[in-house]
């Protein structure tokens, strides 16, 4: 007998923090050369490019983490409902993945096209900032409550997980909001060459990510060990 599917959706899962926070190492690792003011122009766009590629990998695992997570708690629900009904019926797995992959296809437009579709990022802004007020209120349900949705299992991990997830979206927000002058500041480079400015410019701007980055890395490391540990859970 095979291994059962719930099996291999862990696997799967555990494959995303993997990527996740394996491609956000990449991405600082080659910002570090983008800021080098000894490399020249063309070795520093380069650069630019490895840390724009690599970059892609964790958002994709960013938004499959929402799904898979789903498809995992559908499988061991718990008894979990709202108002009398089953909370995760089949149609709602194949609703979440339908949503998910349609905030996949916008994320990964965006990604290789930003700034250019105004509407596609503003999407994909409003659905991030509706998922971090949802998923920070189940979050906090989860976390409070005796039975949260009429589970007995007590899974204040699972609450935890939650909250630690939309912290990554939010931090993954503020990340691209200090980005913003970067791509007017490399431009210059590119144009003029090197400045002390020029310099202050890029390097405020890629370092000033770093509380967000290193609060991604937290998030995902915890809520691996979360949801591989399930602390104070009565299973």
């Amino acid at each position: 007998m095979g291994p059962h599917p719930h099996g291999w959706w862990i696997v799967f899962h555990l494959v995303l923090f993997v990527f996740w926070l394996g491609g956000d190492l990449g991405v600082f690792y080659a910002s570090r050369y983008v800021l080098n003011p000894a490399l020249g122009p063309e070795a520093r766009t380069t650069a630019v490019k490895i840390m724009s590629g690599l970059d892609l990998g964790p958002k994709i695992c960013l938004v499959l983490f929402l799904p898979s997570g789903f498809t995992l708690m559908a499988l061991e629900p718990h008894g979990a409902e709202l108002f009398g009904v089953a909370l995760f019926p089949w149609w709602s797995v194949l609703a979440v993945w339908a949503f998910a992959l349609g905030w996949l296809a916008l994320t990964v437009r965006d990604h290789h096209a930003p700034g250019r579709h105004p509407l596609v990022r503003r999407a994909d802004w409003t659905i991030r900032l509706g998922l971090i007020a949802a998923i920070t209120g189940a979050a906090a349900y989860t976390l409070i409550a005796e039975r949260p949705f009429g589970v007995t299992t007590d899974p204040r991990w699972l609450g935890g997980k939650l909250a630690l997830y939309a912290l990554t979206i939010a931090a993954g927000l503020g990340i691209r909001l200090k980005l913003r002058g970067f791509g007017p500041a490399f431009g210059a480079l590119a144009a003029s060459g090197s400045t002390p400015e020029v310099e202050g410019k890029l390097r405020a701007s890629v370092d000033g990510c770093l509380p967000y980055v290193w609060a991604i890395w937290a998030g995902v490391l915890a809520a691996a060990v979360l949801g591989v540990l399930k602390p104070g859970a009565a299973l």
